[in-house]
């Protein structure tokens, strides 16, 4: 399990500084919130939808976008910064939009509810990789229900009570079966998936070095990786890195740095 609490923490309190701007030549109201990393924009922006209500004649019709690109709902906060704030510029200038809806890149505006139902799939799938399903199978209602809410109300101590049972190993198992992980490419939201396991055929703890080399092609061949806003050092050992620096979904995003 992951035990080390400060780096945990850490992770659970990055924020991003935000400047909201109404996507119009003539108007110039804006609004600053920070943003949660490890969060959803349907889950932060209630607070935007009422300052800039007057502007709204159908809530499911406001999106989100940056230098032109709209702001999926679906992808934690930090890893669409990360990805597409190349100089790491802040406040993070987004604009809000009340119409031309981009549905063939969007969905409408989700509640709540579907990002609920998003979030327990992704754990599902994760713990699949990691422990054959058979932790979040043994939880309750209530104990999915608390990991959820412990994100959208942005409380560490009460997600953490119910996650550490997803994130524990045994000595026997020396690790996850599979590592739940989401490398980003250079090529707006795309990533790759692959059953990555923790060790090597000879029993040792893969490394991001080791990682790199899966996920390089003749073509193209990642030289570093990016998360919560930090490159990580060549030599972390992976296990580790998904214990500690995966998000509440319980995935490990990456952003591959390409030469």
């Amino acid at each position: 399990m992951a035990n080390d609490r400060e780096v945990l923490k850490v992770v659970w309190e990055g924020k991003i500084p935000a400047k909201f701007v109404i996507d119009s030549n003539d108007n110039d109201e804006v609004y600053y919130l920070n943003l949660p990393r490890i969060s959803y924009f349907a889950l932060c922006t209630d607070k935007v939808k009422k300052h800039f209500q007057r502007h709204i004649e159908k809530e499911d019709d406001i999106w989100f976008s940056y230098m032109d690109v709209p702001l999926k709902f679906h992808i934690p906060i930090g890893v669409i910064y990360d990805l597409l704030v190349s100089d790491n510029s802040l406040p993070w200038q987004i604009n809000v939009h009340f119409n031309k809806f981009p549905e063939d890149i969007l969905f409408k505006f989700p509640n709540k509810d579907v990002i609920e139902s998003h979030f327990l799939s992704c754990l599902k799938e994760a713990d699949f990789l990691k422990h054959k399903g058979q932790v979040i199978c043994q939880l309750q209602k209530k104990d999915h229900k608390q990991l959820f809410l412990g994100l959208q109300n942005d409380k560490f101590d009460q997600f953490w009570a119910v996650n550490r049972r997803l994130m524990e190993t045994t000595e026997q198992e020396n690790g996850f079966k599979n590592l739940p992980l989401r490398c980003y490419t250079d090529d707006g939201y795309s990533y790759l998936q692959k059953l990555i396991t923790p060790l090597t055929e000879k029993g040792q703890k893969k490394t991001l070095k080791d990682l790199l080399v899966e996920f390089s092609t003749p073509a193209k061949k990642p030289v570093g990786a990016k998360t919560h806003g930090i490159e990580v050092p060549l030599e972390t050992e992976l296990q580790w890195l998904s214990e500690t620096l995966s998000y509440p979904d319980n995935f490990l995003h990456l952003c591959l740095i390409y030469e």
